[in-house]
């Protein structure tokens, strides 16, 4: 669904991450260059306590399908690829 903006982009659920604890997610995350998408707020603190890499882009929308999250992706695309860029950033909240 995504994949034409961000071709590299996976899911947790490939590597076998689904029930995993959140710190080990984030090592994942930070030993193979992903960034963290969530929902889930614990994730942007620990992007507060613990900086980047990985980079946390944290949807504050509430609860939406895989298609409304497709398309907040798709509609925040170039704020995303500034925030992949932006060195002095941990935590991206979109609203």
């Amino acid at each position: 669904m995504i994949a034409d903006l961000f071709p590299d982009s996976s899911h947790v659920r490939v590597h076998g991450l689904s029930e995993v604890a959140d710190r080990e997610l984030w090592e994942f995350a930070k030993a193979n260059s992903f960034a963290i998408v969530t929902q889930d707020a614990d994730f942007a603190e620990l992007a507060g306590l613990l900086g980047s890499p990985p980079k946390v882009i944290w949807f504050r929308t509430g609860n939406q399908t895989t298609v409304a999250i497709a398309d907040l992706l798709r509609r925040h695309a170039r704020t995303i690829e500034a925030f992949e860029v932006d060195g002095s950033v941990a935590c991206l909240e979109i609203y």
